[in-house]
């Protein structure tokens, strides 16, 4: 080439509307995990499962669903909830202006084989996952994050279709993977889609943690367009 002549113009691609994951890995006490994994066993009591031999006991389903209430693990959904606050900080709301409720806390166990189905929570706004467990194999049950619409894909269902034309790639995508790892959250907006792949794992149970925050107006504050107010003013009728 003529060093006059110039380069063909490069084309690249920009990512836009990026879903926000939050992960932290944080250092749990192991005295403080031994009790918190007895306290599972007891309130999951003679249950396996939910109740399908093949999905996960989850306590929403059970009647344990408010452990942000419960003396063992009150602290650790404290800690939760900070950093709860600081994803919502870098998102870019207001704290001043924003109140974030714990709407409910529930322990998942999965044993071997088990499996949550895929599903998303439609009365959150943004959700959360602790693990008490894992090793970050993967081995134990991965959380699997699915986009709301695969729109890089072009065609519909070209990125999941068989022997499809489109080769794998970080822009097509048709799900993210996160492993359990002990000490691990994860915060992800509540209207995603998500499940939890088989406990792969012969020897060991994965036990995590799920919680639901809602975000409504401050107490005593008049809420934004589409905030809802604080529900101390509202009214059962």
């Amino acid at each position: 080439m003529d060093a006059s002549t110039p380069a063909d113009p490069i084309l690249r691609i920009q990512p836009l509307f990026p879903v926000a994951l939050g992960q932290v890995q944080l250092q749990p006490d192991p005295l403080d995990l031994a009790v918190q994994l007895q306290t599972l066993h007891q309130l999951r009591g003679a249950l396996r499962s939910n109740p399908d031999p093949g999905c996960a006991w989850t306590g929403d389903l059970n009647g344990v669903w408010q452990l942000q209430s419960h003396a063992t693990f009150a602290p650790l959904v404290a800690e939760l909830s900070r950093h709860a606050h600081s994803f919502l900080d870098q998102l870019g709301f207001q704290r001043d202006r924003v109140a974030l409720q714990i709407q409910r806390c529930w322990p998942v166990i999965s044993e071997p084989d088990q499996i949550v189905g895929r599903h998303h929570h439609p009365n959150a706004h943004l959700s959360g996952v602790y693990y008490f467990t894992g090793d970050g194999s993967g081995r134990q049950g991965c959380l699997r994050l699915f986009p709301i619409r695969q729109l890089n894909e072009l065609v519909p269902g070209m990125a999941v279709g068989h022997d499809g034309p489109l080769r794998p790639s970080v822009w097509s995508g048709p799900h993210w993977d996160v492993a359990p790892r002990a000490g691990l959250f994860v915060l992800f907006p509540s209207c995603l889609d998500h499940a939890v792949l088989p406990n792969l794992d012969p020897d060991d149970l994965c036990c995590s943690l799920s919680i639901d925050f809602v975000l409504t107006a401050p107490d005593g504050e008049p809420p934004p367009e589409y905030l809802a107010p604080h529900p101390s003013s509202w009214q059962a009728c």
